[in-house]
């Protein structure tokens, strides 16, 4: 398998596939292992991912500079997004004891009813390309605290991150056979996919990940889907800084080249500062950098994948023949690389593909609304319901908004964010099931009633 650096098309390395023969050697591995593991008290696992955080962070230009590399975000990005990661194994391993330890229900007289949590077992993680630290600590963090055994499979776009978070996993305290990588693309999810694993727990597209749940549903073990999103924003007429409101939005929809599950991915703005916070949005576009991802200053490196260009550009054709006006950008930058301009679509309706399909790039439409209700109409008018925002002065006002939004998180004043402290959980075609948080600890431990008398 050859790895591309996006940036520059040339090739980085070529790296041995996995094959049948192959990922069920380390399969069995792992079964033949997780036990072991399972046994460790709680604090010891806890120690070793602890460690590995550490890790992270004394190699973290070393792995920043990888990451650039192979999926093209620029270098400060990388950076932030290690530290990111960092900061949710650090919640997740400082909250281990309180949501993994066994909980007493009734302790009286002779009767004791407890309920402990026991691992799934062997876990399939089939990981994403856009942020491999961040969406994979999500799920091979809270995993192997709750005791079970990892296949990780990273996107083939990200494989070399993928093969420094074992290296790292192991230099940690993590046993040999307790996390295992599988590396190749899409034929290698499918033969794991035919593996009896204990629990499948997928990042990627909305089509991706009905086929893996379609796969799995006949082995009735856990499966959780963190799928794509259209992600609505709605700017109110009553917000006092329109300027550093449209600096923010940008960022949320251009952030890591738009290339986010839960980026901005389209925006509808009150009519009575529609025309003011377009002018702003522009000229803060219009100031960033697009260069190579290892320069200073450069806001937008390439894209990960090339195939997105071509994707980008139909989305961007079919809203100008509809009727659309392209503000920036409108199309691939003049140099070698995935690159694609930043692009702010207006006179934007509903009937075209930007305003209704993932872009999953650095593309905006933004369309003019006369009030809340307007809003509201357009925010639910999707297939997708991962993240929605509000911007408002008055948190009334858009906690009333979001209410009525069938999404798995909803901001106010602020958007593209994730907390470890809070589920991560999409609805609809965004998927189900949830990670981080107390509830994404426990989506990889199975609870035991107890009745003790005596």
């Amino acid at each position: 398998m050859q790895i591309i650096n996006p940036a520059t098309e040339e090739l980085i390395t070529e790296i041995q596939e996995d094959t049948k023969e192959s990922v069920t050697i380390k399969f069995q591995q792992l079964k033949a292992a997780q036990d072991s593991w399972q046994e460790i008290p709680l604090k010891s696992r806890i120690d070793s991912l602890k460690n590995f955080s550490g890790l992270l962070e004394e190699n973290k230009e070393e792995l920043a500079g990888i990451l650039t590399s192979e999926v093209g975000k620029p270098l400060q990005q990388s950076r932030n997004e290690i530290n990111g990661a960092r900061t949710r194994i650090e919640w997740l391993a400082d909250n281990a004891v309180k949501y993994l330890s066994d909980e007493y229900m009734t302790n009286e007289n002779e009767l004791k009813e407890k309920i402990s949590y026991e691992p799934l077992g062997i876990i399939c993680n089939i990981s994403a390309w856009n942020y491999p630290y961040l969406v994979g600590v999500n799920v091979f963090v809270p995993a192997l605290l709750g005791g079970n055994a990892v296949m990780y499979k990273p996107s083939e776009h990200a494989t070399l991150t993928g093969l420094q978070i074992a290296t790292l996993l192991k230099r940690a305290g993590v046993p040999e056979n307790i996390f295992h990588v599988a590396i190749g693309g899409g034929e290698i999810g499918k033969l794991l996919l035919e593996l009896d694993f204990d629990g499948y727990f997928f990042t990627g597209s909305y089509e991706t990940g009905k086929f893996i749940y379609e796969k799995c549903a006949q082995k009735m073990v856990p499966v959780q889907c963190e799928l794509g999103g259209k992600d609505p924003l709605y700017v109110a007429d009553d917000v006092s800084d329109i300027r550093s409101v449209a600096v923010a939005t940008a960022d949320g929809a251009f952030y890591n080249n738009g290339q986010s599950c839960c980026a901005v991915e389209r925006i509808y703005v009150h009519e009575k500062i529609y025309d003011e916070y377009i002018e702003r949005f522009t000229e803060e576009v219009s100031s960033w950098k697009l260069g190579l991802p290892t320069e200073e200053g450069i806001y937008l490196g390439p894209l990960a994948r090339k195939e997105q260009l071509d994707i980008l550009t139909k989305q961007i054709d079919d809203a100008v023949q509809k009727g659309a006006s392209v503000l920036t950008g409108g199309h691939e930058a003049d140099r070698n690389g995935y690159y694609f301009q930043p692009t702010v679509l207006v006179n934007v309706t509903h009937e075209m593909s930007v305003m209704k399909d993932e872009s999953f790039g650095p593309v905006i439409g933004i369309m003019k609304v006369k009030n809340d209700e307007e809003a509201v109409e357009r925010m639910q008018d999707t297939e997708y319901g991962l993240t929605a925002s509000v911007y408002s002065n008055e948190q009334e006002r858009a906690e009333k908004i979001l209410r009525r939004i069938n999404a798995g998180s909803g901001y106010w004043n602020c958007c593209d964010r994730v907390s470890a402290a809070l589920p991560w959980s999409g609805r609809k075609h965004s998927g189900f099931g949830a990670t981080l948080s107390h509830a994404g600890l426990r989506a990889f431990v199975k609870p035991k009633a107890w009745h003790l008398k005596g």
